[in-house]
């Protein structure tokens, strides 16, 4: 075969990508019966594929959901209950503040708008913007005591989810995936489900793999139809003929790599290459909510307005992680819940559209025996300040950024449910008892998954890089079950 009579592997991919679809059915065909390779010791990838591995140590998570709430919710009015800002409402701020804008700020202390109740036998305290969370609270653990120390919400947001506040870093997703690899060979293991209003702060940064070959990277799930791009190709564009050229591809992309072994981003790019055709049957299935029970649509909040659109995305997540997904992210609008201002309003707002999904997906994981092995966390990359921003009137005082003190939940994975860790100080401002900093978050999470955060390495340019960062992290014992 004489390939001058072809166009070149790089034009090739770059004119068929929006045809990708038509190969599914002859690529399915050819592939049928074939199975991921078998599940072997994790002794450190040879090759980077995502093919499934066993962790070092016995595993209580095996995939994950991240209800991330980008901006910061406000701990001491939903989770983190603090009576003396009712004492001092509107009254100087004894002691020291760091602001991020301190154009805006004001020493008054701003009592909490929302009343607290003990709920569940655990007796933790939630606020009344969460109704639907207090009646799940014996499933979750509440920690009071998250810290980042840095103000801003990029540099947080990294520290979270990276291990380190510097851009460039593979996110915690991409690490999993690199360690475990993917349970399902027709979907991609992980997975970022945006709002229909737009994308995150930040957009690619919540689900890059880094440095890391870029097969672990996360793939991004658009919010209304077409969910994913380019998968249902033109009517002429089907056949035989792509199942050929779709040959005549891999052959010279398997030669390519012989000759110049290493390549990574060439192999991820054959890789996705074949995953799109197993696609075009698998994940329209998955993220087709229709042929769920109307109960479970109605318990997911799918009947309202306000709820339709997160419970719709934290449906198709159960879905996902039901096929094998790995790793899923849900993330709302921009920096939604940065409420400088109008928090007496905008709060609930927030709080009204995610409360009901989020605990009906925990609820429903449970009913289906998957809550055990599936790790939810919900929370954001800060806190705020106990006092007032934007000084104009009660109606429009908001709080500034707090990262030395945040909370956040966790349920299931092999967590403690009924259980609240750590706490603020009396003002909310600093996590003082049993601080849990990002690094050891996220050392804890990898300890769920069967990972110690030191061992679980990958090299590059001769270095040794890890999520923690080298921190001196510890696993936080107490949030396991």
């Amino acid at each position: 075969m004489n390939h001058s009579d072809f166009c070149s592997r790089r034009h090739f991919l770059r004119a068929n990508a929006y045809g990708l679809g038509s190969l599914a059915v002859p690529w399915l065909l050819r592939e049928d019966g074939l199975l991921a390779a078998p599940v072997k010791p994790h002794t450190g990838p040879v090759k980077f594929d995502l093919t499934p591995k066993t962790p070092p140590s016995p595993a209580k998570a095996k995939a994950m959901i991240s209800l991330f709430m980008m901006g910061g919710p406000s701990h001491m009015d939903l989770l983190d209950p603090k009576p003396l800002l009712a004492r001092y409402d509107g009254q100087p701020f004894p002691g020291d503040i760091k602001f991020d804008n301190a154009a805006e700020a004001s020493s008054k202390v701003f009592a909490s708008p929302f009343r607290f109740q003990k709920h569940g036998q655990s007796g933790t305290e939630v606020s009344e913007l969460l109704p639907h969370l207090a009646g799940i609270v014996d499933d979750i653990t509440v920690v009071r005591s998250m810290r980042t120390g840095v103000n801003n919400h990029r540099e947080s947001l990294f520290a979270v989810n990276t291990g380190n506040f510097r851009a460039g870093r593979p996110a915690l997703g991409s690490w999993l995936c690199y360690g475990l690899g993917s349970a399902t060979r027709n979907l991609p293991a992980y997975v970022a489900l945006t709002d229909p209003r737009g994308l995150p702060q930040f957009a690619q940064d919540h689900w890059s793999s880094g440095w890391l070959p870029s097969i672990y990277q996360g793939t991004h799930i658009r919010p209304a139809e077409p969910r994913i791009l380019n998968l249902d190709p033109a009517e002429h564009l089907r056949g035989a003929s792509q199942a050929r050229q779709l040959e005549w591809v891999q052959k010279g992309n398997r030669e390519h790599l012989r000759a110049h072994p290493g390549e990574d981003d060439l192999e991820a790019r054959i890789a996705t290459y074949e995953l799109a055709a197993r696609m075009q049957t698998s994940a329209k299935e998955a993220l087709d909510v229709s042929g769920e029970s109307e109960a479970t649509k109605k318990l997911y909040g799918i009947d309202k307005e306000a709820t339709r659109d997160y419970g719709t995305r934290c449906l198709i997540a159960r879905r996902l992680v039901e096929r094998g997904v790995r790793f899923v992210q849900i993330i709302n609008v921009g920096q939604s819940w940065d409420h400088h201002g109008s928090l007496v309003t905008a709060l609930p707002k927030s709080c009204q559209a995610v409360d009901q999904p989020c605990a009906a997906l925990v609820q429903d994981l449970k009913s289906r025996g998957l809550l055990d092995s599936t790790l939810v966390h919900w929370g954001g990359e800060m806190g705020r300040l106990p006092v007032v921003q934007n000084d104009t009137g009660r109606e429009k005082a908001g709080r500034d950024h707090n990262t030395y003190g945040f909370s956040i939940w966790l349920a299931g994975g092999g967590t403690r449910g009924g259980y609240a860790h750590g706490a603020t100080d009396e003002w909310g401002q600093h996590a003082v008892q049993g601080v849990v900093h990002h690094y050891d978050y996220l050392a804890t999470l990898l300890h769920l998954f069967g990972f110690d955060h030191q061992r679980l390495v990958y090299k590059r340019n001769a270095i040794e890089t890890r999520l923690t960062d080298n921190h001196p992290a510890r696993v936080v014992k107490e949030l396991l079950a």
